[in-house]
């Protein structure tokens, strides 16, 4: 694949996907994510609070990093986590730095794990023209990504985390569409998000086995689940990119979505830091989602976790931790 070929929303020519990505990545072209306009603020998410008299510089279109936390050479202690919990992280690690301020900062990374793992085994990260060139002392993620962790001998052991507690839908504020649950998802005037199948398959893989679990009970039939990623029969099915717990909102304000298919900790999240802007529904009005699977995460050091790894290990099973995550929807894991 080189050159040009297929045409844009705009008409204009579009550059196929470099060589390295999936086949199937490709072939989401024309139901994938573009870029925003309208961008949401989001909100400072970094340990250790932002001193707002030093200079700061971002451009949505072009210079904005939201997934990549602090100062990596002021930190001594660095985690990589998955993404979707980040704001009971960021809440967690405040609440460690207050305990441990001999620590400075902590540097914590929340992207898809794919992309974590990536930059564990590189050793580094490309971000446009910027590189990053930082070790974790811990890991946080599903656990077969810690597993793997384990086969290539970067960590010994881990421990079992957090877990969701179901999937929902998130809607424009006043659900102006008037969303009510999973037939409403087969209206053509509704679009759907859901999250990347090839850049993000734990999501991706969540999400559909719940909407097909909670189908099958309300005997509601959602056709698009059964059509491939990107086939034509799935026209009002929309993808994210690489990180949909920023792209989910974003589609929704662009007008591109009508509902997005979220963790309901995200969907709290959305509502708590964009009021006016967002609402959820649960998709078979039922809490909890009795027939779906959740996501589940563990931590584990890497290596023998640094000076302050072991701290934070311990810190991590505290009351005080599982009371954080629950207060942002998320559950301790048994």
């Amino acid at each position: 694949m080189n050159g040009f070929s297929h045409t844009g929303r705009n008409g204009l020519p579009r550059e196929d996907p470099p060589a390295f990505l999936p086949d199937a990545l490709a072939s989401l072209a024309d139901n994938s994510f573009a870029m925003p306009m309208n961008p949401l603020r989001w909100p400072d998410e970094t340990a250790r609070p932002r001193n707002h008299e030093e200079p700061g510089f971002s451009q949505p279109g072009s210079n904005i990093c939201l997934d990549f936390h602090g100062d990596p050479m002021r930190a001594r202690l660095v985690v990589f986590s998955d993404g979707n919990h980040h704001m009971a992280l960021q809440e967690t690690l405040r609440a460690f730095l207050l305990k441990f301020p001999e620590v400075e900062d902590v540097f914590y990374v929340t992207t898809p794990p794919r992309v974590a793992l990536q930059m564990l085994q590189a050793g580094c990260l490309n971000i446009g023209n910027l590189r990053l060139s930082v070790t974790p002392h811990v890991f946080i993620s599903p656990s077969a990504v810690l597993d793997q962790l384990i086969a290539e001998k970067r960590m010994t052991a881990y421990r079992p985390f957090m877990h969701s507690r179901g999937v929902v839908l998130l809607v424009r504020k006043g659900n102006p569409k008037n969303i009510s649950g999973l037939r409403d998802l087969l209206r053509e005037d509704v679009g759907v998000f859901l999250s990347n199948p090839v850049n993000e398959k734990v999501s991706y893989q969540i999400y559909t086995d719940c909407l097909r679990r909670l189908a099958m009970h309300e005997n509601v039939p959602l056709d698009f689940l059964a059509s491939p990623p990107g086939h034509p029969g799935a026209s009002n099915v929309i993808y994210g990119d690489t990180i949909h717990h920023r792209e989910a909102p974003q589609a929704l304000m662009d007008g591109r979505a009508d509902a997005a298919v979220v963790f309901y900790h995200l969907a709290l999240r959305y509502q708590r830091i964009f009021p006016e802007l967002f609402d959820s529904v649960w998709p078979t009005g039922s809490q909890g989602n009795q027939y779906c699977a959740t996501s589940r995460f563990g931590f584990g050091l890497v290596g023998d976790g640094g000076p302050w790894g072991s701290k934070l290990d311990t810190f991590l099973m505290t009351d005080e931790v599982t009371s954080i995550y629950a207060a942002h929807g998320l559950e301790r894991a048994g």
